[in-house]
């Protein structure tokens, strides 16, 4: 089987994690790059990575590099390319372009020329040519300029794989999905679950985190539900291939909501955004398995059957007054009192916050010009199911 290569694009910070996933689909990862990975590997490994990455946002089969010092350079590149083994002639293609240099300095005339060697190429060949859409296309070109080099490639995922279908409202500043499975990762809540764990976000907000979580539980693929994905149309699409795939994930599915489950449970004091949470939660095909339910985290005590050990994880969507960061830290402090049982509590913020508890917290807090993974830190926490003290 012949090996391709692939640039899978991800958030910030979430490299390291992505290559190790990438790994478990049978790609082998060879550098990391800002904000993604490149990596070798078959067209099953990219199938893999559209059906199965929590992390990454774009799978790009890479094709070619071409000189792109100038861009009458870019073009002669371009031009040059087999561009009808990818696109059908009377199907239709787009370009997304990054990057710039000191003679390419707009994204909009970078793609522009890019089309206009694609289009000419086919132009040579016999005159038809594939039309241009802004939307929907069957095919996207992926052009991505670093220095005097472009990089070009098939978008194989077609869209942003952090979108899962699930979530089509929103609470305020909501998480996106592939970042909090990457919490989610760092805190160590697969092998938790897969020993027995619970799951709670007592600021759960639109339910992003606990439907990761659980998602990561039932090993439900991420891309399961997707109706369309950018490889379909493209002339090196093997579709028995991708209908095995296809039909291994359902399998999966099903397989995994017979074993036994982990409590996961999400809490909010705001009932409009837990309608949402509830709707999100309905989509994922996961009533039953997920429960969301009203309370402020000051109030916040849980009660019933859980496990001895698990994971607490939170987003909290505080402000930056000094006042709602004392506030925060003196409600998650109490979430961390030392008991027998060995459970972590996670805090991902955008500012510093003083917790109030000298046990360590897995924690990801960043300056305040934005989030990003690369500051997280690991540490083991103690149970938080005991009821926290007033």
């Amino acid at each position: 089987m012949s090996k391709s290569v692939f640039f899978v694009s991800c958030p910030k910070g979430v490299e390291y994690l992505l290559a190790d996933e990438l790994s478990t689909f049978g790609l082998e990862p060879v550098r990391n790059a800002p904000a993604g990975v490149w990596a070798e590997g078959s067209l099953e490994g990219g199938y893999r990575a559209c059906l199965w990455s929590r992390l990454a946002n774009r799978v790009i089969l890479h094709l070619d590099e071409v000189d792109a010092t100038s861009g009458d350079q870019l073009y002669d590149g371009v031009v040059h390319m087999d561009w009808q083994q990818h696109i059908p002639v009377t199907g239709s293609f787009r370009v997304t372009f990054l990057g710039q240099n000191d003679a390419i300095r707009n994204t909009q005339y970078g793609a522009q020329r890019v089309k206009d060697g694609i289009v000419d190429r086919f132009r040579a060949s016999g005159g038809q040519r594939p039309s241009v859409a802004a939307k929907m296309p069957d095919v996207t070109v992926s052009a991505r300029l670093n220095r005097g080099r472009l990089s070009l490639g098939i978008d194989i995922s077609g869209h942003s794989l952090h979108m899962r279908g699930y979530r089509t409202e929103k609470g305020a500043a909501p998480l996106k999905e592939n970042l909090a499975a990457a919490l989610l990762m760092r805190a160590g809540w697969p092998e938790l679950a897969q020993n027995g764990g619970d799951f709670v976000d007592p600021m759960c907000g639109s339910g992003t985190l606990v439907i990761e979580a659980a998602m990561m539980a039932l090993d439900l693929a991420p891309g399961r539900k997707q109706e369309s994905f950018g490889f379909e149309k493209w002339l090196g699409h093997q579709p028995d291939l991708w209908l095995g795939l296809r039909q291994e994930a359902e399998r999966r599915a099903h397989e995994g909501k017979q074993r036994k489950l982990p409590r996961m449970a999400g809490f909010d004091q705001d009932s409009r955004v837990l309608s949402t949470a509830r709707n999100n939660i309905e989509r994922a095909g996961l009533q039953g398995l997920v429960q969301v339910e009203s309370s402020a985290i000051a109030d916040l005590a849980l009660e019933g059957d859980w496990a001895s050990s698990g994971l607490v994880l939170v987003n909290p969507p505080y402000g930056e007054r000094l006042s709602e960061r004392r506030e925060l830290g003196t409600c998650i402090g109490r979430w961390a009192i030392p008991s027998s049982a060995c459970c972590r509590v996670g805090v991902w913020v955008c500012l510093p916050v003083h917790l109030n508890t000298a046990s360590p917290l897995v924690c990801a807090a960043t300056s305040s010009t934005g989030c990003s993974m690369a500051s997280c830190r690991l540490s083991c926490c103690c149970s938080p199911w005991t009821t926290p003290a007033r």
